[in-house]
C-alpha cells in the first residue's frame, strides 16, 4: 500500500504535467510581440530592464534577471517591497520593469507598481489574471496562469511559478534573437564551466 507522501508526490506530478501541457500549448509567439518591443525600444533609447515580485515570485525575478543579463539583455532585480523604501532609486525615466503576481491584486506589489510608474517607467506584467489590477495596470501584460496549484491544499505556489517561469523564458529567446546575440558574447560572459568553452561548430 502507498504511503500518503507517495500518493501526494504521484498526485502533484499528475498536477504538473497537465497544467504545464496545457498552459505550453496555449502560448502563441506573438503574444511576446509588446512586450519584447517596449523593452527593445527602452534599451535603444538608454533605458534599462528590471524585474520584481512580492514572495515566490521575488525568487524568480532574481533567477529571470540572470537570464536575461546572460543572454544579451542586461536585467536588474528590483526588490517587491524595498522599492517603495528607497530602492525605486535605481528606476530612471524610460526604463521597463516586469512585475511578476499570481493574482495581480497582491497589495504590496500594487504600491511598487505605481512607485515605478511614478518613475517615469513602463510596466509589464506577467500574471495569471491579465483582468487583474496588476493586468490593467501595465502597459503589456503576459499570461501565466494555470487552473491549480497540486500540491496539499492546493495553495501553496507551484504550479504558477512553472508557468511564470515559462513564460519568461520565452520572452528571453524572443530579446535573444532580437539582439543577434553569438556563441561569441555568450561565451564572455560565461568564463566558467562548459558553457563558457565555444562548440566545434562555433569556432
Amino acid at each position: 500500500m502507498k504511503s500518503e507522501s507517495t500518493q501526494a508526490v504521484e498526485s502533484f506530478l499528475a498536477s504538473a504535467r497537465k497544467e504545464f501541457d496545457t498552459f505550453a500549448s496555449s502560448l502563441q509567439a506573438g503574444d511576446y510581440e509588446k512586450a519584447a518591443a517596449l523593452i527593445t525600444e527602452s534599451r535603444s533609447q538608454g533605458g534599462r530592464l528590471h524585474i520584481t515580485g512580492i514572495g515566490k515570485p521575488g525568487h524568480v525575478s532574481a533567477y529571470m534577471a540572470s537570464l536575461f543579463s546572460s543572454t544579451g539583455t542586461p536585467c536588474y532585480f528590483l526588490h517587491g517591497t524595498e522599492a517603495v523604501h528607497g530602492s525605486c532609486g535605481q528606476l530612471e525615466a524610460g526604463d521597463v520593469v516586469i512585475c511578476i503576481s499570481n493574482s495581480g491584486e497582491t497589495a504590496e506589489l500594487k504600491a511598487t507598481a505605481m512607485a515605478i510608474r511614478n518613475n517615469g517607467c513602463k510596466l509589464i506584467a506577467v500574471t495569471g489574471n491579465p483582468d487583474s489590477w496588476l493586468g490593467t495596470y501595465c502597459d503589456a501584460c503576459l499570461f501565466a496562469g494555470v487552473g491549480e496549484e497540486g500540491g496539499p491544499l492546493n495553495r501553496a505556489p507551484r504550479n504558477s511559478i512553472l508557468a511564470e517561469t515559462l513564460t519568461l523564458q520565452t520572452l528571453s529567446v524572443a530579446l535573444q534573437m532580437e539582439h543577434g546575440w553569438t556563441p561569441q558574447q555568450y561565451v564572455r560572459c560565461h568564463p566558467g564551466g562548459k558553457l563558457g568553452q565555444l562548440r566545434d561548430s562555433e569556432q
